[in-house]
Parts: C-alpha cells; structure tokens; sequence
C-alpha cells in the first residue's frame, strides 16, 4: 500500500498500438515444439501432430474481478495466466500456449503495463507456455484482461465432467478455502487505510492466505503425480467458483449423486485461525470460497489403495446414484443438500 509518490510516468500514446505491442512482448520467447509461428503475423500457427488440443478462454475486469488498491499489477498479470492455464489442467492435459489481451484506460501510463507484462512473462516461464498473440486496445475506464489458453493431450487422457460414476470416490488436492480468506483480510486492511492513509498493514499472520489470493498456483503437477500413481480420473473440474458449486457441476454433468464429508475438508491451520479471528464459519468458507486453482477430481473405488495416505490428494467424499442428491454430511452425521452458493452465501 505504500506507493512512490513521484513514478516515471510515459503515455501509451507515445507508442502507439504496434510500438506498444513490440514493447511489451520482445522478451517472450518460444519453447513449444507446437509454435511454428507466433506473434508478429496476422494470426499465430500451431502444429500439435497427433495430439488433442484444448482451448479455455477467462475474462478479468477490474473492480468485478479485482482490486488494483491492493492487488500489484505483476501479481495481476501472473493471476490471469494462472487462471487459465488451471483449466487446460483440469482437462488432464498440458498448457502450451496463451493469447493475452489487454483493455486499458489513459490512467494507465506505460509503465503500469511494463509492470503487468512482467507478472505474464513470469507466469508463461513457469508455466512453460508461449505467448502467441492478443490485442491491445483502449478502454474507457478500468482494464479488463482477457486470456485464452490452449493446451494439447492424447486422446486417452483427455477428462471431462461428465464421466464420474456412482461408485467413485471424490479427490481434492492441496487445501481449500484459502484464497477467499487472503481477500478478507485485503479488503480489511483497505478499509483501514481508506480511513487512516498512514496506517503500515502488519500482515505477517496472514502470508499464506494472502499468497493464495494474489500469486494462487495452476497444479500442472496433478496430471504427472497421477500418472506416475496409474490413475486415470474418472472426470475433473478445477475450483475457480467454490467447492460446492464445482461439485454440483461434477454431478449434473456426470448424472450421479454426492456425499461430502465435512471433517475430511483439507483445511490450512492459517486458515481456521483466521476464521475465527473473523468469526467465520470455516466449513462454510471452504465450500463456498473460489480461486484456489486446486483440482476437484473422482476416481474409480478400486484405486483407492494407490491414492490413500498420499499427501497431495485428499478423498473427501464419494459419488452415489443420482437419486440420492448432493448432500455435505456434517461432524455431527446429519446430511445437508448443498447449494452452489458460492461467495455470497459467506458474505450474508
């Protein structure tokens, strides 16, 4: 929150849109055996041979989807590949390319998208993706960023949500409701600063939560860690919009029913304490909170004994027959229909 008063500040219009786009991309540079041409022609070309390929496009419009107060502009920038490449990984395949395009007002000065780019390059390093092309264009007020990932898998192991069966099992990896918890204390500290600009955050019981939230990471690792495992996921979805509504979209997809056990939710310890610093309902936020980029997935019971004990996988519940509904069964046994409430039911 702690800004330099007096920042370099070029106007875009200095540029134009072909400096502009020269600027901002001269230090991408392309790994994918699949890019045969990139950016600098009238469209990008790709050869993916025997491979499927997948495509996923995401939206990010400045205050629906955040808040340039306490979200820098680098971390911005590495979120928003984050996001998409998350989608190519709940297909169970691999990100290989990504389009960026931006959308910005002359609030912007030149250096605000040297800073953003910086976040992008970042994220398609670790990523190992290669940007390809985009659009840059002029908004009348905010910015929007908007991606689109393509990514490439075998037909064999392509895996969608519509095949879980009424027998799987239900895995989550890493843990949940992180990342929304991260936005509460964010907006809690702008409140303050709103109110006293000279206020310093102390924000270092928070760090975790707050990196889920500002720099979350795509588990491109899940798909490795489950072939080494022999596991093919029977479907899968990625946990953008919470838990809950993931699970219902699992379920409607796939014809099948679900139990979801509350005491077996993998909750982070930084996590429950905030909640109750909060007096939040940590089960509540787990299931309803998004943006945690964990992959929710089901497998057939009979690989159970390759994935139990293993500490990147949590079994949280299983499939049952469509019949029987989709119900969260509390510490207590009692069985409750869950909703796809998302984050306002937390807010309420």
């Amino acid at each position: 929150m702690i800004e330099d008063k007096n920042p370099q500040r070029t106007s875009i219009s200095q540029l134009g849109e072909f400096g502009l786009i020269d600027h901002l991309t001269k230090n991408f540079a392309i790994t994918q055996a699949s890019t045969l041409k990139g950016i600098g022609d009238d469209a990008a070309v790709l050869d993916f041979k025997d491979k499927k390929v997948v495509v996923s496009t995401d939206m990010l419009v400045e205050g629906v989807h955040f808040d340039l107060a306490y979200m820098p502009l680098k971390h911005l920038g590495y979120k928003a590949v984050v996001a998409n490449v998350s989608d190519i990984c709940a297909m169970n395949a691999k990100a290989t390319q990504i389009t960026v395009s931006i959308a910005v007002s002359n609030r912007f000065p030149l250096e605000a998208l040297e800073e953003l780019f910086e976040g992008i390059t970042l994220a398609a390093n670790e990523y190992k993706v290669d940007v390809i092309g985009g659009d840059t264009t002029s908004s009348q007020k905010g910015m929007i960023i908007s991606i689109t990932a393509i990514g490439e898998a075998d037909e064999a192991e392509l895996t969608y949500r519509n095949g879980a069966k009424s027998t799987d099992l239900l895995i989550v990896t890493g843990d949940i409701g992180a990342a929304y918890m991260g936005l509460q204390v964010l907006e809690r500290e702008k409140q303050v600063f709103l109110v006293n600009p000279n206020s310093q955050p102390d924000l270092d019981a928070y760090t975790y939560l707050i990196e889920r939230q500002l720099k979350p990471e795509a588990r491109k690792d899940v798909r490795t860690l489950l072939h080494a495992l022999e596991i093919k996921p029977t479907s899968m979805i990625d946990i953008s919009d919470g838990l809950s509504s993931e699970i219902i979209h699992l379920c409607k997809q796939s014809k099948v029913g679900c139990n979801l056990y509350e005491d077996k939710l993998p909750l982070d310890p930084q996590f429950i304490n905030v909640c109750e610093e909060f007096d939040i309902d940590s089960t509540t936020v787990a299931i309803n909170g998004g943006e945690d980029y964990e992959l929710l997935f089901t497998i057939a019971m009979e690989d159970f004994d390759k994935i139990k004990g293993n500490p990147n996988f949590s079994i949280i519940g299983h499939m049952t027959q469509e019949s029987e509904g989709i119900h969260l069964v509390t510490r207590a046994n009692t069985k409750i229909p869950l909703k796809a409430r998302g984050w306002n039911a937390i807010a309420e």
